[in-house]
């Protein structure tokens, strides 16, 4: 498989380093082939500007990336790279010279001679250190010292004048390098990367063949976007993207646990606790997480419960170990909500900010914080409920029957607050004024299925398929495109999102609505595989918007490929 470098960067299972086609808009300085880094302790991300040259001068190439190799071809020549492991790559060339450029002056920048023809390369922007070694052809190291740093640095790696070809080695290292031989042929390299890729693929959801195309770059997305353990991160973790949006945030990553629960549920229990690796001492969660950096300023829904009932609805792997190791922090959570977001003590829980809702512009936010919106009242209903499930299966049945008790008794509240005749309205906490939006969001409440009023339902249900309002050939916008807050890259003011539709089309399932929830599948994963996998779509055209490699979104494509196709 090939995919476009301009929008999905290429890089591999476990590997913070990553190639992007960058343009000046970006920050990058000069357009064009760039190795970053996805650290996040890194204060400018990319590393190395990449050009050909012949005899020294810049030419023209054509990018080809595949999972395995990103091949840079051009009239005089090719250099080949691969990531031969996460933290090493192995650049190889032939007919043409490779001119590596430090992208932008850093106050502490050095590189430094070690012996064997080896430059070690201390770059403090990028806060990493790399070990360059040649293993073929002519290097030519210019880094030139002003007392304090180098003022620049140019890498320069030419053919032989024998064998026409020059390869090397760049391999990441944080504290201390260890002597080490290169001796794998590049080919092998390759290959093993290759068959690590063809493994993962083999672990995704099966899909429809017309779909076919559009599940391998599904995966690969998903694949590229795992880095290993470090620093904050206990686990192997799936970044959002290693394009702009390199952390986990705490919802995003319930969509990849689900989609790996299928055929690779060790992976997804990763990818489902890894969150819960950082919870405080009093229940909550980090809103995004990277290995070298937690945000608490904001929070994200209690998806949780339900995404837990979703894995272990796809995987028997989550036996009475796990949900003894996920039990105690899904009800610190829970509880987390009632004891820290319910400032008027009415048993209903708020939002402090469009962020903490997922939704970060959603017109549910206009009127000032805290909002109580009918959504999260309803996610905590289901995660009530699968405590109680998990509370019987570990044989705490007084626990159990608290939790369903808990759970009636905020479905009770929800019914009483939420409902304005046969609506759902948000309401502001403390006055309990009704907020007054055609934002989508409240309908997620339909996630409660046949427990709603059956008057409430059927106006959800009919809303949500009347044309000209939610509903676009693509899917649902998270806007009423008639309301005068209607944009189309509006982030949650318009745009098509991967979540909102899925939790729909589950709520949607939940109600009966089989065809319909089959219908809206079929819109968006027509629309991903033509589009790619963005973060968001224009609702009314289904171009992608925004970052263009984004796992949730080839995750819940995954998904519903599999459930509706296969």
């Amino acid at each position: 498989m090939n995919f476009d470098i301009k929008q999905v960067p290429f890089s591999c299972k476990g590997s913070y380093l990553a190639f992007s086609l960058m343009s000046e808009i970006f920050g990058a300085g000069k357009k064009g082939l760039y190795l970053r880094t996805v650290h996040g302790d890194a204060a400018e991300r990319e590393i190395f500007l990449f050009e050909l040259e012949d005899k020294g001068i810049s030419v023209p190439f054509d990018i080809y990336a595949t999972p395995w190799v990103l091949h840079l071809e051009s009239a005089h020549g090719y250099v080949d790279i691969c990531f031969a492991r996460p933290e090493l790559l192995r650049i190889r060339g032939a007919g043409i010279g490779l001119r590596m450029t430090s992208s932008k002056e850093s106050m502490f920048n050095n590189a430094i001679f070690s012996g064997k023809n080896r430059w070690s390369l201390n770059l403090f922007n990028n806060r990493i250190q790399f070990m360059l070694t040649p293993l073929k052809g002519r290097l030519n190291v210019e880094a030139p010292w002003d007392g304090v740093k180098c003022d620049y640095i140019t890498i320069e790696m030419y053919p032989d004048n024998d064998e026409g070809y020059f390869e090397c080695a760049i391999e990441e290292y944080r504290g201390s390098w260890q002597e080490c031989n290169y001796n794998d042929k590049f080919e092998d390299c390759v290959e093993r990367v290759k068959k690590d890729f063809e493994d993962f693929l083999s672990k995704m959801p099966e899909a429809h063949d017309r779909y076919q195309q559009a599940r391998e770059l599904a995966a690969y997305i998903n694949w590229s976007c795992i880095v290993e353990p470090h620093g904050l991160l206990k686990r192997p973790a799936m970044f959002m993207s290693k394009n702009w949006m390199t952390n986990v945030w705490s919802w995003d990553h319930c969509f990849n646990a689900i989609a790996l629960s299928y055929k690779y549920p060790e992976l997804a229990w990763h990818q489902y606790m890894v969150m819960f690796d950082l919870q405080d001492e009093n229940g909550a969660l980090p809103d995004s997480v990277n290995d070298s950096l937690a945000v608490w300023n904001f929070c994200k829904p209690p998806v949780h419960g339900w995404t837990l009932k979703k894995m272990m609805e796809n995987t028997d792997f989550i036996d009475e170990y796990k949900l003894k190791e996920i039990y105690e922090p899904l009800c610190n959570w829970t509880d987390w909500w009632f004891r820290f977001r319910d400032d008027d003590n009415d048993g209903i829980p708020q939002y402090n900010h469009g962020n903490d809702s997922g939704w970060d512009n959603s017109t549910i936010f206009v009127k000032r914080p805290p909002i109580e919106s009918p959504d999260l009242s309803a996610l905590l209903v289901i995660q009530m409920e699968v405590l109680s499930d998990v509370a019987r299966i570990l044989g705490k049945s007084k626990e159990s029957n608290e939790w369903k008790s808990r759970a009636i008794d905020l479905l009770e509240r929800f019914l009483a607050h939420f409902i304005e005749g046969d609506r759902l309205v948000a309401r502001c906490s403390g006055t309990h004024e009704v907020v007054e939006s055609q934002s989508l969001l409240p309908y997620i409440s339909i996630i409660l299925g046949k427990k709603l009023p059956e008057n409430v339902l059927n106006r959800l249900i009919s809303e949500l398929k009347e044309d000209g309002s939610f509903i676009t050939p693509y899917g649902f916008a998270t806007e009423n495109i008639k309301s005068p807050y209607y944009e189309s890259d509006g982030y949650w003011r318009g745009p098509i999102w991967a979540p909102s539709t899925m939790l729909l089309i589950d709520g949607l399932k939940a109600s009966g609505e089989e065809d319909y929830a089959k219908e809206v599948s079929r819109r968006f994963v027509d629309m991903a595989s033509k589009s790619g996998f963005a973060e968001n779509y224009d609702a009314l055209t289904g171009e992608g918007l925004r970052d263009r490699a984004y796992t949730w979104t080839s995750s819940v494509f995954l998904i519903l490929a599999h459930e509706i196709f296969a």
